[in-house]
């Protein structure tokens, strides 16, 4: 059984998908959980639907006066940060000449710097308390990719080195930072990635598991609560697959 029930776990991009998933996850293990998202109608009923535990926070990630703003108001309604997961996040389809330096910020800004934003404003409750537990959703493309998903491979290799970083800097302070890598998982952000693509896309995309099938969110929130958990105590700088075999394959 995983007992986070001295935690209050942060999340953002939690108005649905895996974010709502891992709110919910954590929530049932006892944690105070604050929902961060930029979709105020869906991260305050995602919020109602966990109950009395959860508390919710409009939040742009990729500005910091916002940032410092929601981390504070959930402090006070929550207690400090002891976790926090960075789920929040975009997908990308550029060309790489056409695409504008505005539209490479954006995708920058929202899977890469928003993250650190998030850390820089939990970090230091994490380090009066002497524990706490980052997990950063990254993506299976962080180690192989496909054709029409540029930057966002970029991204999320850069979500990955982050996390290394951070765990290196945050370990003497008993703070883990690790990541965690989907695979196709069914959410609103696969759909959209579905829907620029061919209509074989999706079979194609099951044949590459070895496990015959795409991944859920639930199944992605197990072990993102297992990370944040002292079950975990000894994992740290680590990006785990959560891809249905994927990355095997074409390992």
């Amino acid at each position: 059984m995983i007992d986070l029930s001295l935690d209050v776990v942060l999340v953002t991009g939690a108005a649905r998908g895996i974010g709502a998933a891992v709110a919910e996850q954590v929530a049932a293990a006892g944690a105070r959980v604050g929902l961060l998202d930029i979709d105020a109608d869906g991260v305050r009923d995602e919020a109602s639907h966990i109950g009395p535990a959860a508390a919710w926070a409009v939040c742009d990630i990729t500005d910091e006066e916002q940032v410092a703003t929601a981390v504070s108001a959930l402090a006070d309604q929550l207690g400090p940060a002891t976790g926090l997961v960075n789920n929040a996040g975009r997908n990308a389809y550029a060309d790489p000449v056409a695409m504008t330096t505005d539209e490479w910020n954006m995708v920058f800004d929202v899977d890469l710097k928003g993250a650190w934003l998030m850390a820089r404003a939990t970090l230091p409750a994490m380090k009066a308390a002497g524990r706490g537990s980052i997990v950063n959703i990254a993506s299976m493309h962080a180690a192989l990719t496909c054709p029409n998903m540029f930057p966002y491979a970029a991204a999320k290799s850069g979500l990955v080195g982050l996390t290394r970083s951070l765990a290196l800097e945050t370990g003497p302070h008993q703070i883990r930072v690790n990541a965690v890598s989907p695979g196709y998982i069914e959410t609103a952000l696969l759909a959209e990635y579905f829907d620029h693509e061919p209509p074989a896309t999706r079979r194609q995309a099951l044949d590459k598991h070895i496990l015959g099938r795409l991944g859920t969110p639930g199944q992605v929130a197990t072990v993102v609560t297992f990370l944040l958990s002292d079950a975990a105590a000894f994992v740290t700088g680590a990006d785990w697959a959560v891809d249905g075999g994927v990355s095997a394959r074409f390992a």
